[in-house]
């Protein structure tokens, strides 16, 4: 149920709710992100897009950058290690209507990091510093940030990028808590996160080793964070944001939600490729489903969607023979011992 009073603010905007489905390239599109927002998520977050291809006009970046009305708060997260570029980018797309702007500086894979983007911003604080004092100026909108802990171990220096991104305008930030040396590796580190919410005076969201719907008030207690983010653990599983473990799943609502997603796959990017990135969705909606090996390989090579409703509906109903024909044991009849000495 969608709380009546804001969770929290950014800046001026309400929030309302604590779960956020987190920015992931390849899952956060739109329509993913109306599921999540249907089943609780609070805020979204597009893919993260890059400076150049904003500037660039690349059709495929401004794709993802399209949103719905109903997706208030929606963050645009862009990413770029050119200051220069990315005020230009960011001035450009704040003419399409994102509530919010968010730098990604999390970003741990090499072709976005080896570039001095992503994660590589973290190695320097003066320069974060210099990016957000120059979006926040030149934006109307709120800019906000997702960091890492630092690059490695061996440079923890989350607490300077706080205070580089907080004194130069920014009005929230969200924390992975691992290292870009560790990508997802080890455990996040929550005590860090808890430190930055005690650092700061802007709402922050945790993120990190969210797997199941106990781990959500569990992060939040540990860190006093305002809000949890949550990456891997939703993707085929919008549940988790109605605090909703996917083992209490049924598979009547498991089916009716791929048949929901797969129709705004095939409306949003066409009947083709909407089925053909739908794959990646349904091999998570199935994990963990009896029989379901065989009927897997044919929904993943299917080329049209009423070959894949129908394997569907064949599954369901397969299912269905199986659970009616399990044998029905009767309980053993009850005796009373009263009176017998044993």
């Amino acid at each position: 149920m969608t709380p009546t009073t804001p969770t929290f603010y950014v800046q001026n905007i309400p929030v309302y709710g604590d779960v956020i489905l987190s920015p992931m390239a390849g899952f956060s599109d739109l329509p993913y992100r109306l599921i999540c927002r249907e089943y609780g998520s609070a805020m979204s977050y597009t893919e993260f897009v890059s400076a150049d291809g904003i500037l660039h006009e690349s059709e495929r970046t401004f794709e993802m950058l399209k949103f719905a009305p109903s997706e208030s708060p929606m963050v645009f997260q862009i990413f770029g290690s050119d200051e220069t570029l990315l005020e230009e980018a960011a001035r450009k797309i704040e003419q399409l209507g994102p509530d919010i702007i968010d730098l990604n500086m999390g970003c741990s894979v090499r072709k976005v990091a080896g570039r001095g983007a992503g994660a590589a911003l973290l190695r320097d604080p003066a320069k974060i510093g210099r990016i957000f004092r120059r979006l926040s100026r030149a934006l109307s909108v709120p800019v906000t940030g997702k960091i890492r802990l630092g690059w490695d171990s061996d440079s923890l220096n989350y607490l300077d990028v706080l205070r580089a991104m907080e004194d130069n305008g920014a009005a929230l930030v969200a924390v992975h808590g691992r290292t870009k040396v560790q990508a997802y590796n080890g455990a996040a580190n929550w005590d860090a996160i808890a430190e930055i919410k005690q650092a700061a005076g802007i709402p922050v969201i945790g993120n990190g080793d969210v797997q199941a719907a106990a781990d959500i008030d569990r992060m939040k207690q540990h860190t006093g964070c305002d809000a949890v983010m949550v990456a891997r653990t939703a993707i085929g599983n919008p549940w988790i944001f109605q605090r909703k473990d996917i083992q209490n799943v049924t598979l009547a609502e498991k089916a009716a939600l791929i048949y929901r997603h797969l129709d705004l796959m095939l409306d949003f990017y066409g009947e083709e490729r909407g089925l053909v990135l739908f794959r990646k969705h349904v091999v998570k909606y199935v994990r963990g489903l009896s029989h379901i090996a065989q009927v897997k390989a044919r929904l993943v090579t299917c080329t049209r969607p009423e070959e894949f409703i129908e394997l569907m509906n064949q599954y369901e109903a397969d299912a269905a023979a199986r659970e009616a024909a399990r044998p029905v044991f009767e309980p053993a009849p009850e005796y009373s011992c009263a009176g017998v000495v044993c």
